[in-house]
């Protein structure tokens, strides 16, 4: 029972958190995408708690965001959804089998890499059907703009994860660095 409490208040707190984040720190990039640093708490959640928790707190923000400030409808939402798991999955994943600055380091490095990949791949096949675009309009930006979003958003949201991810998990005594990463010189 003690768990399933604590599960159910690290989602609802992550969710509210991540939510936040995309009302506040919604940046316009380039076309209709848009930054947000949502991301970041998600991936800390799924480092520090597990994967699961990416899951949980991805669909919730992601629904949240959908019915209240979005104007992409449900394939924005599976989009959100697809963004954000495919980049802190593996950076769950990896990270929590090697817990060191090294072992996060490469585990957001992966997820920034898969997210990257994922997008390109969900952007050809999902943005002609939700923004009305033909395919090949769609395949003629990948390069010159849905590429360097992707690039930007996995590079901004493995920098924050890996710089607030030790004194978070310090703060909160979660435990995520080995004891000689903790108290090394």
């Amino acid at each position: 029972m003690k768990d399933r409490v604590r599960t159910v208040t690290v989602t609802a707190m992550l969710t509210a958190m991540a939510y936040a984040a995309v009302c506040i720190g919604r940046v316009p990039v380039v076309l209709f995408l848009k930054y947000d640093p949502k991301d970041i708490l998600i991936a800390l959640g799924g480092i520090l708690w597990g994967p699961m928790t990416v899951l949980r707190v991805s669909a919730a923000a992601s629904l949240l965001e959908m019915f209240t400030i979005s104007d992409t409808g449900p394939l924005g939402c599976v989009m959100n959804i697809l963004s954000t798991c495919s980049f802190a999955l593996p950076a769950a994943f990896l990270s929590r089998r090697s817990r060191s600055r090294r072992g996060l380091a490469l585990g957001l490095l992966a997820g920034g890499a898969v997210m990257v990949c994922a997008m390109l791949a969900w952007n050809w096949l999902i943005t002609p059907i939700y923004m009305g675009y033909p395919r090949g309009e769609v395949a003629r930006l990948l390069l010159p703009a849905f590429l360097p979003f992707n690039l930007l958003k996995a590079g901004l949201n493995g920098l924050g994860t890996f710089l607030l991810c030790p004194p978070v998990s310090r703060a909160l005594g979660v435990g995520f660095l080995s004891k000689e990463e903790h108290h090394g010189p």
